[in-house]
Parts: structure tokens; C-alpha cells; sequence
């Protein structure tokens, strides 16, 4: 290694130390529990669909404030402001969790070929946020982006949006690349901030997450998609 490289590895370990470094692991920490919890939520709600139509309604008019309506109906407005507050985080998210990521070709395959030559489970499972992340760079603006212009939300609005605008071919691939990021990023929040030592245990509870919401999320896109074949265009919104 000539002098160069060796400076070049001086300061990038140097600054993974620095005070700045250690504040962004606490902000990446922070925000990716916030968006790990929220999708934990996101996908209950959203599985409310299974229990048929009239029970995601009333989910929809809780969420969005319907409590507080004359008419019992909630407010879109709450589901736009939500939307925007999320994509804040996970703008924040991205921006402090980029800077380790591989920015070029040559780290991509040093980084593979470290993968073959070790047989450590967490790095594995480090390896497979990353490809997850860089994912979900492209895939998870575009959906947040759609709900913040068209916030409106119920089992034809929804439906329609999945059947006959085709965002299904999105949520097929934002599905298991969010659900795989977010249950291993709070696998290694859990690990990092030592909230527990049984890792083999926390990673089977990581893996049942990961295939349980991935089941549920499935059977949700799939009961959007037989409701918005049933369904004539211009939708009208869903009433019980």
C-alpha cells in the first residue's frame, strides 16, 4: 500500500470517528426506528383490506381525524401532512446513512468479494440492507410522492390506484425491499445500542417479521387488485 492509499484510509477512519460521525449514527438510529415502527403500522392498517371493505373505511376515517367531522369522514389533509412529515425523515434517513455507502465500482467488488470470503451472519445481513437501501432510494420517494399529491385513501380510491393506474408493479418491488431494510435495520439498532445480546434469538424474531409482513402485505396488494378489477371508471369513493 503506497503513501497515498495510506492517507486515503487515514482520514476516511478518521472521520468515521469524528464527533460528527458518532452524531449521524444516533440520527440514522433514530430515524430508521421512527420508519421501522411506522411501517410496522403501515402494513397492519393497510391489512385491514382482508377484513373486507367497510373495515378498512372505518380505519381510514379513524387515521385521517373522522372523529372530529361532522359527517364522520375524515380529512385527506392528515394523510398529505403525515406523508410529508415521512418524507422528511426518510430524506434525512438517506442522507446521513449515504455516507457509507459504495460509491464506486471497485468498493462494490471488494465488498463482494469480502462477502465470499466470510461466513458471518450480521454481515450478511448488512450486505442485504445496503442492496435494500440503494432500492429503496429509487422506489420509496415515488410512492410517498404519489400520496402526497393524491392523498385520498379508501378501498375503490386505493384499489384504483393499485388495478388500473398499475402501481402494483411498484408496491411488488417496494414490498420486499422496504419490509427486508427496515426489519434488519432495527435488527442492528437493537444489536449497535446493545438493547440485547441474544442476536441468534433477535435474528430468528427479525426473519418471522420479515416473512410475516411480507404475507400480509401480499394478501393485501392481491385483495386491491380483485376489488379494482370489479370496478368501472370514474371511481366513485367507497360508503358503507
Amino acid at each position: 500500500m503506497n503513501v497515498k492509499s495510506l492517507l486515503s484510509h487515514h482520514n476516511h477512519y478518521a472521520s468515521l470517528g469524528s464527533p460528527w460521525s458518532a452524531k449521524a449514527d444516533k440520527v440514522q438510529s433514530i430515524t430508521g426506528v421512527m420508519l421501522g415502527c411506522f411501517l410496522l403500522a403501515h402494513l397492519h392498517f393497510e391489512s385491514s383490506i382482508l377484513l373486507g371493505k367497510e373495515a378498512f373505511y372505518h380505519v381510514v376515517q379513524f387515521l385521517e381525524g373522522g372523529m372530529f367531522s361532522s359527517t364522520g369522514h375524515g380529512f385527506p389533509i392528515v394523510t398529505k401532512v403525515f406523508s410529508i412529515f415521512i418524507m422528511a425523515v426518510v430524506i434525512i434517513h438517506a442522507a446521513v446513512a449515504l455516507r457509507r455507502f459504495p460509491a464506486q465500482l471497485g468498493q462494490w467488488r471488494a465488498l463482494r468479494r469480502h462477502m465470499h470470503g466470510i461466513n458471518h451472519k450480521d454481515s450478511h445481513a448488512w450486505f442485504w440492507q445496503l442492496v435494500t437501501g440503494f432500492i429503496l432510494f429509487f422506489l420509496a420517494p415515488v410512492h410517498i410522492f404519489t400520496m402526497i399529491t393524491n392523498p385520498e385513501i379508501g378501498p375503490y380510491l386505493s384499489a384504483e390506484r393499485v388495478y388500473h393506474a398499475n402501481a402494483w408493479l411498484l408496491y411488488i418491488l417496494l414490498l420486499p425491499a422496504v419490509v427486508i431494510h427496515a426489519m434488519i435495520g432495527l435488527y442492528r439498532v437493537a444489536v449497535k445500542w446493545g438493547l440485547t445480546r441474544n442476536r441468534a434469538g433477535l435474528r430468528k424474531v427479525a426473519k418471522f417479521l420479515i416473512v410475516y409482513l411480507m404475507v400480509i402485505g401480499l394478501l393485501s396488494l392481491v385483495s386491491y387488485i380483485f376489488i379494482g378489477q370489479d370496478l368501472t371508471l370514474p371511481v366513485t369513493p367507497y360508503r358503507p
